[in-house]
């Protein structure tokens, strides 16, 4: 393991740590607020990459084992969010009281209210997982408002299979299907990935925008 890697950048994250820094950094995303740093989508992509035939090519000769990275990672994603609502829930409003800084940011906090409210607590976790941002601050938002544990662990479960199934399971049919040339589409899937993940936050500026416009 390099414990130099750029934990900024999902292809260093795969390469240099392997399957324990894949599930480390999953962990602290869905867990912790230093997770807003982190690549989400990206790092699960190239995961499943990595854990296809064409893994040798991604962690320079090595690979990940599969089933061990199918089994794990919503395994870490479900432990990190109930970490992540703990927090919310023992350190209350203290939790999101702190001053914006570079990643984390009030604007950033009351979106993510608004996403709880527009879309109610199922629909909401489960769209959460794809969203940057959103699905670090959810969780702690959670306990904060004091959604039911029990109602929060079901959807926070369900949430993360889906999230890390999916995600992983395009990386890993892509590169069973593009064996020996995957490289070449690696960078433009994940850009576009990145692209579509931030539409919906996009979305909601915009309508949030248009909204002050009409009533200023």
């Amino acid at each position: 393991m390099n414990i130099a890697a750029n934990l900024f950048d999902a292809h260093s994250i795969v390469g240099d740590l392997g399957l324990i820094g894949i599930l480390a950094i999953i962990f602290a995303e869905t867990g912790l607020l230093v997770g807003l740093a982190f690549p989400g989508d990206s790092l699960l992509f190239i995961a499943g990459v990595a854990a296809s035939g064409a893994g040798a090519a991604i962690l320079g000769g090595g690979s990940l084992d599969p089933l061990a990275l199918f089994i794990a990672a919503p395994i870490a994603a479900v432990i990190g969010s109930q970490v992540g609502y703990w927090f919310g829930e023992k350190y209350g409003r203290k939790l999101f009281s702190r001053p914006d800084g570079r990643f984390f940011t009030q604007s950033k906090v009351q979106a993510t209210e608004k996403w709880l409210t527009k879309y109610g607590t199922g629909k909401a976790l489960i769209l959460a997982r794809f969203i940057p941002f959103v699905r670090t601050l959810i969780n702690p938002l959670a306990g904060i408002i004091g959604i039911p544990k029990k109602k929060f662990m079901f959807w926070n479960v369900l949430g993360a299979i889906i999230w890390t199934q999916s995600v992983i399971g395009a990386g890993f049919i892509l590169g069973e299907r593009l064996e020996g040339s995957v490289d070449k589409y690696l960078l433009p899937i994940i850009g576009l990935i990145i692209l579509v993940s931030v539409i919906p936050v996009m979305i909601e500026f915009i309508r949030e925008w248009n909204s002050r416009r009409h009533h200023s």
